[in-house]
């Protein structure tokens, strides 16, 4: 199977992947802007998140393997990628087994490490809206509101609605299977895991994803990085300060 996306422009293929329980929607304003810059912007779905297929099976050698597919299945070559939290997770591992397919590589606000789980209310509320037979995203929005006091966050969360027939909302991703295998989100790169071309790690000033103690094993794992910091930005940099985060990787793309 492959994984559903939305091709915006023509050029240089540049794949974007989403974070954990995003979708390729999150990235379209981004992407537009790229696209105005002289490259086919992919902006794909994960699978288990967005339009793309659901399965059982969840981790990284997997997803890997589906941007494999997929840009063999569009004749893509020589691409460029950026990667967002899982999706940064996702892009390294690509980028570790099929070197010879990219170019440029940006890993935004994620680094080779191990993370502890941290999403459990998020996915308690998320269950919570799924138990719920929804006619109004105002009711997805209450029960969420329990779980997830910050608005932004929530807001985010509740793209995955959809309307499942007239008068029914449901959820685009593959919750059980998320919550079943959430531990895989934090898995660290293998230590045999090396990429060896230039690759930009873009981090959030405010976020503690990617710490000071990080770039040494950013470093082992990708010998030629380039750490940045986007200015006003916590995890979603490219979100909070996204003409920040647009002018660097750009500069990036280009270089």
């Amino acid at each position: 199977m492959i994984l559903h996306s939305n091709i915006l422009g023509d050029g240089k293929p540049l794949l974007i992947l989403h974070g954990f329980l995003g979708m390729s929607d999150n990235w379209k304003t981004l992407g537009k802007k790229f696209a105005k810059q002289g490259f086919q912007v992919h902006l794909i779905d994960q699978r288990n998140h967005g339009r793309s297929f659901h399965s059982d099976d969840f981790n990284y050698d997997l997803l890997a393997e589906d941007v494999k597919r997929y840009c063999e299945h569009h004749q893509l070559e020589n691409i460029s990628l950026i990667g967002h939290s899982m999706g940064g997770k996702t892009a390294m591992v690509f980028a570790t087994r099929f070197p010879a397919m990219l170019d440029k590589l940006i890993i935004v606000d994620i680094s080779p490490k191990f993370y502890p789980t941290h999403h459990e209310q998020i996915l308690a509320g998320l269950a919570a809206i799924q138990k719920e037979t929804l006619t109004s995203r105002s009711d997805a929005e209450d029960i969420m509101e329990k779980y997830v006091p910050d608005f932004g966050t929530r807001q985010f969360l509740l793209k995955n609605l959809y309307w499942k027939d007239d008068k029914t909302l449901g959820l685009r991703i593959n919750l059980d299977v998320l919550i079943e295998n959430v531990e895989e989100i934090g898995e660290s790169l293998s230590p045999q895991a090396i990429y060896h071309k230039e690759t930009l790690f873009l981090k959030g000033d405010a976020s503690e994803y990617i710490l000071t103690g990080d770039e040494r094993v950013i470093q082992q794992h990708f010998p030629n990085a380039i750490i940045q910091e986007v200015s006003n930005a916590g995890h979603w940099l490219h979100a909070e300060n996204p003409k920040e985060f647009f002018e660097k990787s750009l500069l990036f793309l280009n270089s």
